[in-house]
């Protein structure tokens, strides 16, 4: 408290007692008791109204221990428990809980982690994925104290997610590892994965394409076998050594009988190998009797005619040819879509064909274009347009919603190439799926567009589709992305009769460690998407007899269902509609698959990496003593003092106006009592 603050204090309280003595007992020669009570409660109360009027401010100081955190971010996968390393997991932490030294130094808490990050009351080891890199990070951002330490324990074997190895830790904390499990190297032969397709044609044969893994010393020779239920129908010999230690089988399955059939891949274990699990491994098909042919007609040849064939035939239910307008071979009534690229007057008698049967159509349009021709036929779209070629961006409409598809990154495709000019439509003909972007501006006028009757028609106004193919392949190394959105697009197009009110979209099987995601749009009786309404679905396992009902959530322009991982088996489920008397079923398959039973030991190369990269050292589940000494040891970790001053003015002081209050009070009522009120 200052020296000036003191003064004023001190003379308050001479004030107070001069005020209160002038008052009760200056020149009073009869003092009684009652006069010198009434000079202490006026002196009293009249300096604790100066005391509040010069309201000083009071300081104190706080001491408090600062302790540095630790955390036991402990691995809860079923990789643990499948290694047989559970139990001992669970000894760790009480090791860090029983230290008395390490209590006093540090504040401990422990975290779990397997698909995600958790704060569970005890390890279970159920969870059936590993992703240690989300779970470093998640800790590193929940941890917000400047001085910490985690302590991962866990056996390095992730199954999903970032590579670990390649975490950083943030300034400030250290992360020291502690491998669990059994760090030998086994000989081990395993099916690393199946490439086959979704769907087969009915008396024809599908591919198959199967990668193998093995670790060991020694030439093996295995063989492998895939069944149909309980019948061989493929058979062959692996050689496998420490130089060539994977392998690939292709071969031609049969289809031989429809719906959705399940193999089963096995290669022969050797005689020593402690993990069996990953030598067998499920894959599913769905054997279609049902194929769309699509008709690519041009008159000029361009690369967009083979990319487009080659995005349709990705799909192995459906067929795409490309003619040329001096062709005579073709009908068209032989095809369920007609793709016209770069029309001009020479289509026209086509074009009428097309239109008085109803076929369904697409119309990709181009710097070839004959504009003049084509707004003449009065399709419901038309182009204001110059000779001159401009460059269109494409620009994702998320209002779309005549079927469901994702976004696959069109606002960094190279743009398409088209006549310059404003473009005209219907919006109540069609529903547009992508719109265009023109030096950086966007526009709203569509660039891609379908019919929302029957016959089906559409737009894609510009060439240089192959680009967009191209790009895809870059970003996702994949044409898979691509494929599948042409894919719908060319399913929506095709079909004959579109007009169906609740529409569905399931995968035929799903792996155990999948989440079972089911889609579905319903349209009200004009046929215009409706997102008001409720739809439940039902799911039942065949096998047990178990079910369940849910409600179908909505996302963007579809509703959504998602079973998580359900057990291995077969379900049928129903989707029906609240309030109307439509439903609709179907059936899946969830094959049975664990990632993390695939792993025969701890991953002892990746967690000394992971040290290398942090710059710590890795300690083995018999060295944690060591671990714990080296924390009470390193002065980084020491718990520091720390001093926090308060300052309080006098006035906030409540109590004292509570002290002043009852003086007063006091007073009243003994001059109350005194009869001199």
């Amino acid at each position: 408290m200052e020296i000036s603050t003191i003064l004023y204090i001190t003379l308050a309280l001479f004030v107070a007692l001069g005020f209160a003595f002038f008052q009760y007992l200056f020149k009073n020669e009869n003092k009684r008791k009652k006069d010198y009570i009434f000079f202490a409660l006026r002196a009293a109360s009249v300096f604790l109204v100066l005391l509040l009027l010069i309201n000083p401010e009071i300081r104190s100081v706080e001491y408090e221990i600062d302790k540095p955190e630790l955390i036991l971010l402990a691995d809860n996968s079923q990789s643990i428990s499948f290694l047989g390393e559970a139990e001992r997991l669970k000894e760790i932490p009480a090791l860090f809980y029983d230290n008395d030294r390490l209590q006093q130094n540090f504040n401990t808490k422990t975290m779990f982690f397997g698909e995600r990050l958790s704060l569970d009351d005890s390890l279970n080891f159920e969870d059936r994925q590993t992703d240690i890199y989300t779970a470093l990070t998640e800790t590193s951002d929940l941890n917000s104290h400047e001085n910490s330490v985690v302590v991962l324990l866990t056996d390095g074997n992730q199954s999903q997610g970032r590579d670990f190895r390649y975490f950083n830790k943030r300034s400030g904390s250290e992360i020291l590892p502690v491998i669990v499990g059994d760090t030998t190297r086994y000989k081990d032969l395993s099916i690393d994965k199946i490439n086959a397709n979704k769907y087969a044609f009915l008396n024809n044969r599908f591919p198959v394409e199967i990668f193998f893994n093995y670790s060991g010393k020694d030439n093996i020779e295995a063989e492998v076998t895939i069944k149909s239920g309980e019948t061989i129908i493929y058979q062959e010999k692996l050689e496998l050594s420490p130089d060539v230690s994977s392998g690939i089988i292709r071969t031609d399955l049969p289809a031989s009988s429809l719906g959705v059939k399940t193999y089963e891949v096995e290669i022969q274990p050797g005689k020593s190998e402690k993990n069996l699990i990953n030598n067998i491994r499920k894959f599913a098909v769905e054997v279609i009797d049902e194929r769309t042919s699509v008709l690519i007609l041009s008159d000029i040849s361009h690369p967009d005619l083979g990319a487009l064939q080659k995005s349709v035939q990705s799909n192995q239910q459906r067929s795409a040819t490309i003619k040329y307008l001096g062709d005579s071979n073709f009908e068209i009534s032989d095809y369920q879509l007609v793709i016209l690229y770069q029309v001009n007057s020479k289509f026209n008698s086509v074009i009428t064909d097309i239109l008085e049967n109803n076929y369904n159509f697409l119309i990709i349009t181009g710097s070839k274009t004959d504009w003049n021709f084509l707004n003449n036929l009065d399709l419901g779209f038309s182009k204001a347009y110059t000779n001159q070629p401009q460059e269109i961006f494409p620009v994702y409409n998320p209002t779309f919603s005549s079927f469901a598809f994702e976004d696959i990154g069109f606002d960094d495709f190279p743009p398409l190439i088209d006549k310059f000019g404003s473009v005209k439509f219907d919006s109540k003909v069609y529903n547009v799926l992508l719109t265009q972007e023109l030096q950086g501006v966007q526009t709203g006028e569509p660039l891609m567009a379908v019919s929302q009757q029957n016959p089906k028609s559409g737009f894609l106004l510009g060439e240089n589709l192959w680009r967009w193919r191209a790009k895809s392949y870059l970003d996702q190394n994949s044409f898979s992305e691509f494929d599948d959105f042409l894919g719908k697009l060319i399913q929506n197009l095709s079909a004959i009769n579109r007009q169906q009110r609740l529409t569905i979209d399931a995968e035929n099987f799903y792996y155990a460690n999948q989440n079972v995601v089911i889609s579905a749009q319903y349209f009200d009786e004009n046929y215009q998407f409706d997102a008001g309404r409720n739809l439940k679905i039902n799911v039942r396992n065949n096998g047990t007899g178990a079910d369940f009902n849910s409600d179908l959530l909505l996302k963007n322009n579809f509703y959504q269902f998602d079973g998580g991982d359900l057990p291995p088996g077969n379900y049928s489920y129903n989707i029906s509609v609240q309030g109307e008397n439509l439903s609709k079923s179907g059936n899946f398959e969830v094959i049975d698959y664990n990632s993390e039973q695939q792993f025969v030991s701890s991953n002892l190369s990746g967690m000394q990496s992971f040290a290398s990269n942090n710059d710590t050292r890795l300690y083995f589940q018999d060295q944690v003593d060591d671990l714990i000494n080296s924390l009470l040891a390193d002065d980084k970790f020491k718990p520091v003092q720390k001093s926090r001053q308060k300052t309080v003015p006098l006035i906030d002081w409540y109590y004292l106006l509570f002290i002043l209050i009852s003086i007063l009070a006091v007073e009243w009522f003994y001059r109350k009592y005194l009869g001199l009120i």
